[in-house]
């Protein structure tokens, strides 16, 4: 199978009033295509359609159903005001929506108020970290395009524990760090609910929020460490709170995931 980098998927083509793209099937969890590509191509349109954005603050994304192959984009903006702008963008397969995105733009300004309550976890280096998943297993998607090593918590199908650190970084190093590479990076991990599956079940992101802590990322030799704990699972659902840094120790953005459940 011949391997499309991110960037390569990354680059969409003008279709009347919206873009088109090409998810080949490294790209793949199961029927679908990998939730941080679907959201990262739902942030290029928006990039792709206007040109001039306050940096981005945070996403509400919501994963409605499968998509994969040739997918189009279209994008909308629901307000655009002084200093704060919404837009939204929709990626459709050939059964229809299958990811809303909204974003929210904000421009930096000056504020007597500082605080990071964020501070990075003591875990051993990614060196000194085994692979999150034991003998090469895991998605396709991550087995083809990421690394992803266990710093602390239990691999898929370990045990009980549900709280999980995991350095990830492309394998592709000529990825730049973007908000882009980002928001892919920070969908990159399996719901930490997994750790307590006992046996193989589905299990699949409905809905994501996330905020960015920061309008220019940036880390050493690729990696970024990623907490996911799932604070609550119950009836077929799991709610489940994540934080990522980079290297040096900088938070990069916070989230929440809704997630359906099989097992």
């Amino acid at each position: 199978m011949s391997l499309k980098s991110f960037a390569q998927v990354m680059s969409l083509k003008k279709s009347g009033d919206g873009y088109i793209a090409t998810i080949t099937e490294d790209w793949q969890q199961g029927r679908s295509t990998f939730g941080g590509l679907s959201a990262a191509l739902c942030l290029q349109a928006v990039y792709e359609a206007n040109t001039e954005l306050a940096p981005l603050q945070s996403a509400q994304i919501s994963f409605i159903g499968p998509a994969a192959g040739d997918v189009s984009l279209t994008t909308s903006i629901l307000r655009q005001g002084k200093n704060v702008s919404f837009l939204q963008a929709d990626l459709l397969g050939e059964k229809g929506l299958a990811t809303r995105a909204i974003f929210c733009f904000g421009s930096n300004r000056e504020s007597a108020l500082s605080r990071n309550d964020l501070p990075m976890s003591s875990v051993p280096e990614p060196d000194s970290s085994p692979p999150l998943f034991e003998g090469g297993g895991g998605p396709g998607f991550a087995v083809n395009h990421f690394e992803q090593r266990l710093a602390s918590g239990t691999p898929a199908f370990g045990g009980d524990d549900a709280d999980n650190h995991v350095w990830v970084r492309f394998k592709d190093r000529n990825t730049a760090d973007s908000m882009l590479s980002l928001i892919a990076i920070a969908d990159a991990l399996p719901p930490a609910e997994l750790s307590a599956f006992k046996t193989f079940a589905p299990i699949s992101t409905m809905t994501w929020l996330i905020n960015f802590l920061t309008d220019k990322p940036k880390t050493e030799d690729g990696w970024w460490l990623v907490h996911a704990r799932a604070e609550h699972t119950e009836n077929g659902y799991s709610s489940q709170d994540m934080i990522g840094w980079s290297r040096d120790g900088q938070p990069v953005f916070s989230a929440k995931q809704s997630i359906a459940v099989f097992a």
